[in-house]
């Protein structure tokens, strides 16, 4: 098969690109300089003799939404609707790849799939809007949302705190966040399980069983690392105030499961060890 990944030279979809190169794919893989998802007509030509797109393109920059919500929704809603719409059009299998700020972050048991969307920041609405524009457009397609992403690829909550392991003796890590920190590695691994499924269209999650804090996360790290993880203090929210609401809650419950989130980590931090 042939697939087209839109924000293909990002975390994601780097990794993704590399997992299909393994597999004997054909595999373009296009970032905003050579598909600007906000124009139909870049969409339709990079789409071309594709029969899978995936789209990660995304504003993700959380805080710098909540001033550019306009500029963050053109990508994240009106992108994602060109996407799905020339899918549609050439006939080619779609996968969007969505997000936890969706919801609202309030909950105390893991959100499902057909929860009710309730976004509290400018990325989630622009998120939740390119859902419902997907889901208008494309009913066929996979809307897989995810959260608390790292990876080898690009900068990430790992990296930030094996840098800082270095430079400080104690770090101060929030502890009022719950979520599910899920190596982007296993992510495309699930994009691939669900085609191969058959997967039918519509609402998935796509992370790390198990759940964790950041504090939590931070100190696993830590541990795995051969530091010593009493290193990491908590702190609450409201000592690290930033300008997009943060989710309390962000536990997704997987209709596809997938590995727990210590395993995971352990895995990306043995590779990262074998690269050096």
């Amino acid at each position: 098969m042939r697939w087209l990944i839109t924000g293909g030279r990002g975390m994601f979809g780097t990794d993704l690109a590399l997992l299909l190169q393994a597999r004997g794919e054909g595999v373009v893989a296009v970032g905003s300089s050579s598909c600007d998802v906000r124009s139909l007509d870049a969409v339709r030509a990079a789409m071309r003799d594709i029969d899978v797109v995936v789209n990660a393109a995304a504003w993700t920059a959380v805080d710098d939404a909540e001033a550019h919500e306009a500029e963050a929704f053109s990508i994240n809603a009106t992108g994602a609707r060109n996407v799905a719409a020339a899918a549609v059009e050439s006939g080619t299998r779609m996968v969007h790849i969505s997000t936890d700020y969706v919801f609202d972050g309030a909950a105390t048991t893991p959100y499902g799939p057909e929860h009710p969307q309730d976004p509290r920041s400018a990325y989630g609405r622009t998120k939740a809007a390119g859902e419902w524009a997907v889901r208008a457009a494309n009913p066929d397609a996979l809307i897989i949302r995810t959260a608390w992403l790292y990876g080898e690829h690009g900068p990430n909550f790992v990296k930030t705190m094996l840098r800082l392991a270095g430079e400080r003796e104690t770090l101060t890590v929030v502890d009022d966040q719950m979520g599910q920190p899920t190596w982007t590695r296993d992510l495309a691994d699930l994009v691939l399980r669900l085609l191969a499924d058959g997967a039918r269209g519509g609402y998935h999650h796509g992370t790390a069983s198990g759940q964790t804090t950041w504090c939590g996360f931070a100190q696993e790290i830590f541990r795995l690392a051969g530091l010593d993880p009493d290193r990491v203090l908590p702190c609450s929210t409201s000592e690290f105030p930033r300008p997009a609401p943060r989710p309390a809650y962000s536990v997704l419950a997987g209709n596809s499961a997938m590995r727990d989130w210590r395993t995971a980590l352990g895995g990306y931090l043995a590779v990262q060890s074998s690269q050096r």
